[in-house]
């Protein structure tokens, strides 16, 4: 994972991106979210990407919550 995204404060503010591209982790996750395939994202938004980046902020974005304490949201009435 680390080879493929970085976090620069001088690149998209900080955001984690994939390395050497100002596309960002989150705009990536997005489009998976949307049901957009990797090969989809590749074809149709970013063509210099590999489908090893993608997966790549899939990881970052699991490594993020593994550890992390949650607080249950509070029910919406």
């Amino acid at each position: 994972m680390k080879e493929r995204i970085e976090i620069d404060p001088n690149v998209c503010h900080g955001q984690p991106c994939i390395k050497g591209t100002r596309v960002m982790v989150y705009l990536i996750l997005e489009l998976l979210k949307e049901g957009l395939t990797p090969e989809d994202i590749i074809r149709d938004y970013y063509p210099n990407l590999a489908v090893e980046d993608i997966k790549a902020c899939l990881d970052y974005a699991a490594f993020l919550i593994k550890e992390q304490e949650f607080i249950p949201f509070e029910e919406v009435v």
